[in-house]
């Protein structure tokens, strides 16, 4: 969907389950897709592009290198959310893998790595074989909120002109790969 011009967030579904998203019924409710446009409040970075207000962070990449997430607006932009202790999240790496490979660099994709460690984000990382893209690490959960992510495993997209949805619970690859190919194609 695309949606030109700054309109209020759209207010977030709230997520009981703190978990990994469950199967079947479970998963399919917890795949409740929550769309906001660019925030009123947007503000253009140091070069003029318009910034959403959840791009405006600074973290580390579990490599150590500080990333500012408002490199991210005017591109189009999908961010990960996982924990490396979620199995779910460890049998979506590799989609998550090959659709970032298959996408080349049309659409930057990051992971978000929450609750727990920087050794556990690492070993995550090299079992799964998704070290061919950064991860935020976000251990105090700042991030995750700023998305209203409460849970894992979950996306946000956030297409050139700053509107960002949000997609919480497991997407397969082949959704995954369609819902990356309509942000690069808007």
């Amino acid at each position: 969907m695309r949606v030109s011009g700054c309109i209020a967030v759209a207010a977030a579904v709230a997520v009981a389950l703190a978990g990994c998203a469950g199967s079947g019924a479970q998963q399919a409710q917890s795949q409740a897709a929550v769309t906001s446009a660019a925030p009123s409040g947007m503000q253009p970075d140091a070069v003029g592009r318009a910034v959403p207000e959840q791009l405006r962070f600074t973290s580390a990449l579990v490599d150590g290198i500080s990333f500012e997430g408002s490199s991210l607006a005017g591109k189009d932009a999908v961010l990960w959310f996982w924990a490396p202790w979620c199995g779910e999240c460890r049998r979506e790496a590799p989609h998550v893998a090959a659709v970032q490979k298959a996408t080349g660099d049309k659409v930057v994709v990051m992971g978000v790595a929450g609750r727990g460690d920087n050794a556990g984000m690492r070993s995550f990382i090299d079992a799964t074989g998704v070290g061919g893209f950064a991860h935020i690490v976000d251990t105090d959960g700042t991030v995750w909120q700023r998305f209203g992510v409460v849970q894992q495993p979950a996306y946000a997209f956030i297409d050139h002109t700053g509107a960002v949805t949000v997609v919480r619970g497991s997407l397969g690859e082949d959704e995954l790969a369609a819902r990356v190919d309509a942000l690069s194609s808007s």
